[in-house]
């Protein structure tokens, strides 16, 4: 007499005996932990999530007017007007001799794009309520996504040769265009470098002997340093006539023989009234030192360094992006020796972040090897097993999840998983438990194994469905958290519902397979 099939009440029976017998079960199982360990690979990683901070500066030349003045006819208005943007949340004002800066900031979240056009169009608006004199207004938006950096590298002089200043320059100038130029580098910028220029120190006792002023040299140094060339119209020809000259300034000698003035009817050359030299720009006061440690004690003396910064695109992998860097720098130690210049790398994001998304992970798989040594005593060891193999499913899953939705893997998404591991377990415990139990029931004795499976699975869907539910909803309002600690956290409330709903997937689809597969039947005994 053939037995008489069991009819399923909802969608954990439902679910389990369509995949039950499937061929396409065990294709979906592999496809599902082999797609999360390319997503594993290839998913951005970096050490903490980036926080949506909005904000700029606003910065206005009024010459020759007071702190006061300013104050009083631009910050004021400004300030008034600003505040009508919707999600400001601070504006700050400071005023000094000839030029005001506004500083404004939204609240955390909003979209840095929308609220930097914002900013910009209520300027605009109101540039007719600006005092006659005002230069236009420098609208610097905050770019916190690329002014992080993402690696640091000190380049500094070694002892043995001592290149000068200008030749340093050149050289890291030619390394940090190489290095902008890798996939995904938004900006690199070089920190305490002295630029290359001439130097023109004047000696007043000269210049008055000659009854001259520092505005004549001036007006002739700039004269001869213009090099914009000179447009036309067309002519009538329809030729374009363009007039220019190269840089009138290329040695030393070029500025030395510059004539400044005529005195009693002889040229005067600015060699007459100043020392030219081409040097470094001396007028930049402020030096960048490294101090490296020769012992466990002590540092040796400091010196010189220019520091080059690297920031990476939104969203990018920092752990490629460090790599890369790393790579290039190696590329370009040939150069650097020859030229006498040595390198440290001072920071490493990329590295902290892998270090810190390795570790993690470790822990991951040492949770799950523990989660099955602690069901074997309980379930025994195939049923523990099936469980094993769940959960790195309903992760792989939840991992893949967050990639396509543009998340990275940081410390707080594999906290988020971490969280989530004590909650994803239960629902494939309470699916092969009760597959177990069922199992050794002495009614079920005359039953296939398949339908013991889809009844179990059946019996335990609308508790489990409920309970998962409400842990579920007890993670939604996470979401709602405003302000900084909110933007920080959010991977919790995204990823953690995604796991709990992915995990019940995975009980009612994969552990009545595994089971199937696994377990071998026995019959009922009590």
């Amino acid at each position: 007499m053939q037995e008489e099939q069991y009819h399923s009440k909802n969608i954990a029976g439902v679910m389990a005996r369509i995949f039950l017998n499937n061929p396409l079960t065990m294709v979906m199982l592999i496809s599902i932990l082999l797609l999360g360990y390319i997503t594993l690979n290839i998913a951005p990683r970096e050490e903490d999530p980036q926080i949506a901070v909005s904000g700029g500066s606003i910065i206005v030349v009024v010459p020759g007017a007071s702190p006061e003045a300013i104050t009083n006819v631009v910050i004021k208005p400004l300030e008034r007007r600003i505040r009508e943007i919707k999600g400001v949340e601070h504006v700050y004002g400071t005023a000094m001799n000839n030029v005001g800066m506004i500083n404004v900031q939204y609240f955390i979240g909003e979209d840095r794009e929308s609220s930097n056009l914002k900013l910009y169009d209520k300027v605009m608006q109101n540039m007719d309520k600006l005092p006659f004199g005002v230069k236009q207004p420098l609208i610097k938006p905050f770019d916190i996504d690329i002014d992080i950096p993402v690696a640091t590298v000190a380049f500094y002089q070694k002892e043995h040769r001592h290149p000068s200043t200008s030749e340093q320059y050149h050289v890291v100038r030619e390394i940090q265009q190489d290095i902008n130029a890798i996939d995904n580098v938004s900006k690199s910028t070089l920190k305490g470098i002295h630029h290359p220029q001439f130097n023109i120190q004047v000696d007043l006792d000269k210049l008055s002997g000659y009854h001259l002023s520092l505005g004549q040299i001036t007006q002739s140094i700039q004269a001869i340093a213009d090099n914009a060339p000179n447009i036309q119209a067309p002519t009538q020809g329809a030729s374009l006539i363009v007039f220019g000259v190269i840089n009138s300034i290329e040695t030393v000698e070029d500025i030395q023989n510059l004539i400044v003035a005529q005195y009693m009817g002889s040229p005067i050359y600015l060699k007459n009234v100043a020392d030219v030299e081409f040097s470094w720009d001396m007028q930049h006061f402020q030096r960048s030192q490294l101090a490296m440690r020769e012992s466990n004690e002590t540092f040796s003396e400091p010196i010189d360094q220019v520091t080059l910064t690297v920031s990476k695109l939104k969203g990018t992998n920092a752990v490629h992006i460090t790599e890369n860097v790393v790579e290039m720098l190696k590329e370009k130690t040939a150069i650097l020796d020859e030229a006498g210049i040595g390198y440290i790398i001072t920071r490493n994001y990329g590295e902290r972040a892998d270090e810190a998304v390795n570790e993690l992970i470790h822990h991951l798989v040492i949770t799950i090897g523990i989660i099955g040594l602690i069901l074997i005593p309980f379930l025994g060891w195939r049923e523990s097993l099936v469980v094993s193999i769940a959960v790195p499913m309903i992760l792989a899953t939840t991992l893949f999840i967050a990639y396509m939705t543009d998340q990275t893997i940081n410390r707080i998404t594999l906290f988020a998983f971490l969280l989530s591991l004590g909650l994803i377990v239960d629902d494939a415990i309470i699916v092969i438990e009760n597959i177990h139990r069922r199992m050794h029931l002495k009614e079920t004795a005359d039953q296939s194994f398949d339908e013991i499976i889809v009844e179990a699975t059946d019996e335990i869907g609308p508790s489990t469905n409920i309970a998962t539910i409400a842990i579920i909803l007890t993670m939604v309002p996470m979401a709602f958290v405003g302000g900084m600690m909110g933007q920080f956290m959010k991977p919790i409330p995204l990823n953690v519902p995604v796991a709990l709903g992915v995990s019940l997937f995975v009980a009612y689809v994969f552990t009545p397979y595994l089971a199937k597969k696994l377990i071998k039947r026995a019959k009922g005994t009590h």
